[in-house]
């Protein structure tokens, strides 16, 4: 590709600007990874899975999906936590000809049937659960699914775990199980050989995915991913990693089949989903399965103990469990050194909370930026302390142009400097929406011969090149004319030296609903104290007038979805449920 302003200043001295993509399905990387390194782990949870287990695993589901009437193109869901049992259905599905559909595992009923309906699910693996599986049951009916794969945790324990667990009732499981259209995850082991049907596939129009996005700002759209789109990620991804030794030297790429991953985010997000559960068998590394990354006494112990025991060398995490991790009261009895590499996304990143989780790792910390609709990594800070930026999200990929555009038209490219709206070109970039021409039609506009979709971020690229994100389009809130963006203030208010979390929201004044007031919700670090007149008042000297809040809130905690994203809709709902009132947005 042609040199771009981010070209020409920090981009990474090792990291090609173009990339060659094999044309093969995104399903090749666990059987190259097999081919390659079938001996050696890939999944962990209680026991360990090799590479050549996976697979032979992927082609029994193949074998019986097929078996079972199951066509190319046909969509099977997955409503699964971060179990062992995920990548070989994952690949097992993509083997059939399938169309993988993952589910958010905290839904209720009425959610998860919106997805099966509106993807046309005919199949769903269900974990066995005394809450999820009934909640599967009650979600199918009506539904065009004839068939939950029950996923049992019993058979991935040891033996002696497996035996007292039973005994005393502590393996989870489903108080009922619906007759004539339950099978057991079992079943298909044992009776389906591991012999894949021959599926032809394209991998630049058939579809891989049908990912949800999250519905913050309305009702979930099915982002329809390819083969080509994910794996163009992962090795967009894998070409962006070169660490550098803190006691210098030169950079090092992703030391293949000897990396540890831990599955911290979920796996049914595709921040989780690619550059976790797909990358990891991409660089044949091992990978730690967390179907809850808060559980322990204080939470968030278990992680750090699985951080600990298992050696991790690569965190894929966000802010808000950067910050749990560095503010937690036993966080000084774990040895975190094995960490080399930890990405964050999914919302901005205080500098206090990278610093502060830095030292208590000693890796190193960099920002990344991505969507549900681009695989989704778009951007990424360069993966060493030298040349990474705080508050910016870095460059974009290789083979990826970004651009800013005015929000009012969509029209006019800005100046660098000039926020706007994001639109991102890429190979990672979606084939459109599930089912919604409109929707695609609006987020995805061709552009001198080249297909970029409308985020509906904010931001702007300062002078090296680098991209900032200033906020989501929707969030904007109007003070008096003047443009106030939610996460700015945010960042800033997490530099209070007592803050450890903040959101902010606009209100619509109760004199003029056309204009907005600034309302900040605020939690403090461990032992600390703080009135909201304090805050306020040290806004003064951090912020202009039209930003500042006027108005503090304390909170233990703030919403957020299974990610780490605070969930400012609820923020805003919550309040304006106080004034009988419902939020409009003021743009979009």
């Amino acid at each position: 590709m042609k040199e771009m302003l981010w070209h020409k200043h920090n981009w990474p001295e090792n990291v090609r600007k173009t990339l060659d993509y094999p044309n093969e399905p995104l399903f090749a990387i666990l059987d190259n990874a097999a081919k390659k390194s079938g001996e050696k782990t890939y999944t962990i949870f209680h026991t360990e899975r090799t590479y050549n287990n996976v697979l032979e695993s992927a082609n029994r589901i193949a074998n019986y999906l097929r078996s079972s009437g199951i066509k190319k193109g046909d969509r099977v869901a997955l409503f699964l936590p971060n179990l062992p049992h995920y990548p070989p259905i994952f690949f097992g599905i993509l083997k059939a000809g399938a169309v993988v559909v993952t589910c958010n595992p905290r839904y209720k009923a009425p959610e998860l049937k919106h997805q099966l309906e509106d993807s046309g699910a005919k199949m769903v693996f269900c974990v066995d659960h005394p809450e999820m599986t009934p909640t599967c049951y009650e979600a199918v009916k009506g539904t065009k699914v004839s068939q939950v794969i029950i996923c049992g945790v019993k058979p991935w324990l040891p033996k002696f775990k497996a035996l007292i667990g039973g005994l005393f009732g502590k393996i989870p499981k489903s108080p009922y199980y619906e007759e004539g259209i339950t099978i057991r995850y079992e079943e298909i082991m044992a009776n389906y050989a591991p012999d894949p049907p021959k599926v032809k596939i394209k991998p630049k129009e058939d579809l891989a995915l049908i990912l949800y996005t999250g519905g913050t700002t309305g009702v979930p759209k099915g982002a329809m991913l390819t083969h080509h789109n994910l794996f163009a990620n992962v090795l967009q991804y894998n070409e962006w990693i070169w660490l550098e030794p803190d006691e210098g030297g030169p950079a090092a790429p992703v030391d293949v089949g000897n990396e540890v991953y831990i599955g911290a985010l979920p796996w049914y997000h595709s921040y989780g989903l690619t550059l976790t559960m797909i990358a990891s068998a991409y660089q044949q590394s091992k990978l730690i399965c967390i179907p809850d990354p808060r559980a322990g006494k204080p939470p968030l112990s278990d992680l750090l103990a699985a951080l600990q025991d298992y050696k991790v060398t690569f965190l894929h995490s966000v802010p808000a469990m950067y910050a749990g991790i560095a503010y937690h009261p036993n966080v000084a009895k774990y040895d975190l050194s094995s960490l080399k590499a930890c990405a964050s996304g999914a919302a901005p990143l205080p500098p206090a909370t990278a610093k502060t989780f830095e030292g208590v790792s000693g890796a190193t910390v960099f920002e990344g930026y991505g969507l549900t609709e681009t695989s989704p990594l778009a951007s990424a800070d360069p993966s060493n302390k030298r040349q990474r930026k705080f508050g910016a999200v870095g460059f974009p990929m290789p083979d990826t142009i970004i651009k800013i555009f005015d929000i009012d038209t969509g029209k006019k490219e800005l100046k660098t400097g000039e926020d706007g709206e994001v639109a991102i070109h890429g190979p990672q970039v979606m084939k459109g929406y599930w089912q919604k021409e409109k929707e695609t039609a609006e987020a995805i506009r061709t552009i001198g011969g080249k297909r970029y979709f409308f985020s509906g971020d904010i931001g702007h690229f300062d002078k090296e090149g680098y991209l900032v994100i200033t906020d989501r389009k929707k969030d904007m809130i109007n003070v008096s004319g003047l443009k106030a963006w939610p996460a700015e203030i945010e960042e800033l208010l997490t530099e209070h030296p007592k803050i450890q979390l903040a959101a902010v929201i606009g209100m619509p004044r109760e004199d003029d609903p056309s204009n907005e007031t600034v309302k900040a919700y605020v939690v403090l670090a461990p032992g600390q104290t703080a009135t909201e007149e304090e805050i306020i008042k040290w806004s003064k000297d951090k912020m202009a007038g039209y930003k500042r809040p006027t108005s503090v809130e304390f909170r233990d905690s703030l919403p957020q979805s299974a990610v780490g994203k605070v969930l400012r809709r609820i923020l805003r709902d919550e309040e304006l449920a106080k004034r009988g009132k419902k939020w409009e947005p003021s743009v979009g």
